[in-house]
């Protein structure tokens, strides 16, 4: 079945209104009729399967014939605290963050920070097409929300936000203790948030190292090879939803 994505207040009662962009793409594009049935995220974690009623030429009503709990979510939130990177990177670490389970992207400026966004217009704009890009993602990987793309954070307003998490990882260059690494992984699968800062192109500063371990972050080891700020985080995010979805079917 096809999927689509509505506000809240699009659902009235037993129906839903499809509007926009949606009602042409089901009718010239897809070419389906009354009676078919489609899947309708809310982007807040339910799944609502329903039958095509009504069409008209900027309106599709379908009719609610079973509510679940979206199954494409990860059971712990992960929040990437991503320092910007140069040029068009951050857009794939969106996409595909978003395709891995990320919960919500924060872009962080960083003292490496080779790019800077401090034009409030561009940061706006910036922020804007990040979103369309995690949206984008969230429909065609079948999220049951819409992952956020908060706006740019300065790293101590990070780490303000991420000290409300459970738990907080950092993978680190300098760091070594793959065994340390792996029971820190383990113990974040069974957290309901879990927070992962990565470094820019530069890597991280040592004052914003010593101030993530005094505030009692984890720094973590990827490995003996020096990854890219794009793969770092794709990495762990893998490894994460790797064991996530363990946690999960253990559960089950």
């Amino acid at each position: 079945m096809h999927w689509f994505y509505i506000e809240k207040s699009q659902i009235n009662g037993e129906y839903i209104s499809i509007t926009g962009s949606d009602v042409n793409h089901i009718k010239n594009v897809l070419r389906m009729s009354k009676g078919e049935r489609v899947v309708i995220c809310d982007g807040e974690g339910k799944d609502y399967y329903c039958t095509l009623q009504d069409f008209s030429a900027s309106e599709i009503v379908a009719k609610i014939e079973d509510i679940n709990d979206t199954e494409s979510e990860l059971q712990g939130k992960i929040y990437l605290f991503q320092g910007i990177p140069k040029k068009d990177k951050m857009e794939l670490i969106i996409q595909k963050a978003v395709e891995l389970g990320a919960y919500e992207v924060i872009p962080v400026s960083m003292k490496r920070c080779v790019a800077k966004i401090e034009d409030r217009k561009k940061e706006e704009k910036k922020i804007e097409r990040w979103q369309s890009i995690a949206t984008s993602a969230a429909k065609q990987s079948g999220r049951g929300i819409i992952p956020k793309v908060r706006n740019v954070m300065r790293f101590s307003e990070a780490v303000a936000f991420a000290k409300g998490l459970d738990i907080n990882i950092v993978p680190y260059e300098q760091a070594d203790n793959m065994s340390e690494t792996k029971q820190m992984i383990q113990k974040a699968a069974s957290q309901k948030s879990i927070g992962v800062f990565i470094g820019p192109e530069g890597g991280f500063d040592e004052s914003e190292i010593s101030a993530v371990i005094e505030a009692g972050f984890c720094p973590v080891t990827l490995g003996r090879r020096i990854l890219r700020t794009e793969t770092a985080g794709l990495t762990i995010l893998s490894v994460l939803m790797f064991e996530l979805e363990k946690e999960r079917d253990s559960i089950v």
